[in-house]
């Protein structure tokens, strides 16, 4: 499932451009959708929070925001070992994501123009506010003498395609999972400042309300669209994404543990505490929240997280193809195992969190 971390030093498409990593199921990917049928959402029933909303993204309060002060004039070469090759696989795959972002919602402000104009207003913004980001995460890179080519992405990288219904559930708690990854980082090292080993950290409290925003624009979309939460098949949906999003962050997070851990964060706790506040903050759009206080819950996550990391292991052995599909198989039917036992917990009634989460 997943490679190991490169130096830094090879796959350079030339001089100071780093090759994108291999895909994965766990690298951020580029994603395409049904355009017409975007289109022809009927978002009625939640225009005047979706107008709202895009009044907001027009203020764009943040536009003063992403500039590289002093602090980032200085050399970087500090920061090196597993430290720095971690940290720049964080920014690599966060500026990936970003990107990715942009050239979604572009795409999709380009081609509801003039069908669904609230729409493409909102995501015209929200491509302006993901290009920023990644905009600033490649230059971060640069301070580390790489740099992504965000146009060989664009032209080389495989697009996923989406429904429209699936891409309003998977931004949705993209964003939102986003903003409770960001403003941990962020409030963890206000209290501990000498982890800060980086000025991009400084940049997190503001960058979350970006993703704040776009969530909650994805909230109102998913609530004009009654069909996505308010019958059993939206159920069974909602479940199979929260998991999905939530088994992604679990193995990203163990993945990059010496990421966390060089700027003083447990990465167990930390994926705690990200998932349980992203599923608290779910309860807004979804009918149903899962059961993260379920004694198997974050323990059998946490048991696809050691079956992936093994899974890593054997691609990275030299061993022939043939013999590492028959390691990797029974792990990963141990994997589909661990997660079918927790799509079967038995979920908890949003209705009745409403109201209490922020």
């Amino acid at each position: 499932m997943v490679k190991s971390l490169e130096t830094p030093e090879p796959g350079l498409l030339k001089p100071g451009i780093k090759a994108p990593v291999q895909e994965t199921l766990l690298t951020p990917r580029l994603y395409t959708t049904d355009f017409e049928a975007a289109a022809q959402l009927d978002i009625s029933p939640q225009e005047e929070e979706l107008r709202a909303i895009v009044e907001e993204l027009r203020a764009d309060y943040n536009r003063h925001h992403f500039v590289r002060d002093e602090e980032f004039n200085q050399c970087w070469d500090r920061i090196d070992g597993e430290t720095r090759l971690a940290f720049i696989d964080f920014l690599e795959r966060s500026c990936t994501s970003e990107f990715s972002g942009f050239l979604l919602f572009k795409e999709l402000s380009r081609r509801l123009k003039n069908r669904n104009p609230i729409l493409a207003e909102a995501f015209n913004f929200m491509a302006r506010d993901e290009a920023r980001h990644a905009g600033f995460l490649n230059k971060s890179m640069a301070d580390f003498n790489l740099s992504l080519d965000l146009s060989y992405l664009t032209k080389n990288r495989t697009y996923t395609f989406f429904p429209p219904e699936w891409i309003i559930y998977a931004v949705y708690l993209s964003e939102k999972i986003g903003y409770w990854r960001y403003i941990l980082v962020y409030r963890h090292l206000q209290k501990h400042p000498e982890h800060q080993i980086y000025p991009l950290f400084r940049k997190f409290e503001s960058w979350c309300q970006d993703e704040n925003r776009h969530g909650d624009f994805f909230k109102a979309l998913l609530r004009s669209q009654p069909q996505l939460w308010n019958n059993w098949k939206a159920r069974l949906w909602v479940r199979f994404f929260l998991l999905s999003v939530f088994t992604t962050h679990t193995l990203t997070v163990f993945e990059r543990a010496k990421f966390y851990q060089s700027i003083g964060i447990d990465p167990r706790e930390y994926n705690t505490r990200v998932i349980q506040q992203t599923n608290n903050t779910a309860a807004r759009a979804f009918p149903l929240t899962l059961n993260t206080n379920h004694p198997d819950f974050f323990r059998r996550l946490e048991q696809c997280s050691d079956l992936n990391l093994k899974l890593a292991e054997i691609n990275n052995n030299n061993r022939p193809k043939i013999i590492k599909f028959c390691q990797k198989l029974p792990l990963i039917a141990s994997i589909v195992g661990h997660l079918l036992q927790i799509y079967l917990i038995k979920p908890v009634d949003a209705e009745s969190l409403r109201g209490t989460v922020h």
